[in-house]
């Protein structure tokens, strides 16, 4: 198929994604927009949940397979937008909308990559995957379809990276934390003040350092973003809450980073997941090797994605800026959409699977 006619329908099926509210949970409308456009465009598409996929014509059970993945949720829209949300406003080479930069261009990029060599022959067989509950790594995305999928050798994600290449990304980890004191009257010396005990451990979290520092991905950061804790003005505060966001390079799996901070604390902690750890490729592994003669350059994300929901490598690649992500009028250009679908192309043509 003509590669100006895919970036054509990419970009009106683009439009058309941001003009139908897909949040996180409520992605059923834009599931059945992209079924819809896979099966006019005589390809076998199915859905499980908010979830679809299809797999290219050519299936061999002997090759490697190769997921094509990106999410169609988005977030709620940020404060201060100037346009719409939800129409797809184009200015020039700019396309407004929600969704647009995080993750649509790179969502209709892949699956424009992978109408193309839908009949055709590669190294690897290709599994295209929409997913949804990206924004919220959800139960029913991306990890509810992997079972459904069989084995997968390895995977390109598509999130927005100026179409380089994130060969590792950091984890993440919401720690609650709660300092339990004694209750007494403010007017009288008396009571256990809960807000002192959480703020000894906050300075605790704030002055701590691990070790061992990522090439790639830096250090493992611990930041509390979230406190709570009074009834009111006279009573001295037996409970005091707060929460930890957590970024783990791959030296720190999140239960040992959990571990070095229940340590250092004397708050009760309590991780809400461990699960979504740091995810990385090989520099050498043939999807990197592809990227790398096509000059693209590889980095450590500080930012998550469905990766860390992935038990195999994964390659992180995608159109748009990630600074865009998140913001009111969020945008992206035409041009980076064509430019995207071109180098999606020329990276799977260029594929040497050993």
């Amino acid at each position: 198929m003509r590669i100006d006619r895919l970036q054509e329908d990419a970009i009106h099926l683009l439009k058309q994604l941001i003009e139908t509210p897909s949040l996180s949970r409520q992605e059923d409308q834009t599931a059945q927009l992209i079924l819809d456009f896979l099966r006019r465009a005589d390809i076998n598409a199915l859905r499980f949940k908010n979830n679809i996929y299809a797999r290219s014509r050519h299936w061999q059970a002997d090759r490697p397979t190769l997921l094509l993945n990106s999410h169609h949720d988005t977030v709620k829209a940020a404060r201060g937008w100037q346009r719409d949300a939800f129409t797809a406003t184009l200015e020039g080479d700019q396309l407004f909308g929600l969704g647009s930069n995080d993750a649509g261009a790179s969502l209709v990029g892949l699956l424009s990559a992978f109408r193309y060599f839908y009949d055709k022959e590669l190294p690897v067989n290709l599994i295209f995957a929409a997913s949804a509950e990206e924004e919220i790594s959800g139960p029913n995305g991306i990890a509810a379809l992997l079972p459904e999928l069989g084995p997968i050798d390895a995977a390109l994600v598509g999130e927005p990276t100026e179409m380089e290449m994130a060969i590792a990304e950091k984890g993440l980890m919401v720690i609650d934390g709660e300092a339990i004191g004694q209750s007494g009257h403010a007017a009288r010396d008396e009571g256990v003040n809960a807000l002192y005990l959480a703020l000894e451990d906050i300075q605790k979290i704030k002055d701590y350092t691990f070790e061992e520092v990522s090439p790639l991905l830096g250090p493992t950061r611990a930041t509390v973003t979230q406190i709570t804790g009074g009834s009111q003005h006279n009573v001295v505060p037996d409970r005091c809450q707060f929460v930890i966001d957590v970024r783990t390079n791959e030296r720190y799996p999140n239960q040992r980073a959990f571990e070095i901070l229940d340590g250092l604390t004397q708050s009760q902690l309590k991780a809400r997941s461990y699960r979504l750890n740091s995810s990385s490729i090989a520099a050498d592994h043939p999807l990197v090797l592809s990227g790398k003669k096509l000059a693209k350059t590889t980095f450590g994300s500080p930012t998550l994605s469905d990766q860390a929901l992935m038990p195999f490598p994964s390659l992180k690649m995608g159109i748009g800026d990630s600074a865009r992500s998140h913001t009111a009028d969020e945008f992206i250009y035409l041009s980076e959409i064509k430019a995207g679908i071109e180098d999606y192309i020329q990276l799977l043509d260029g594929l040497k699977w050993p």
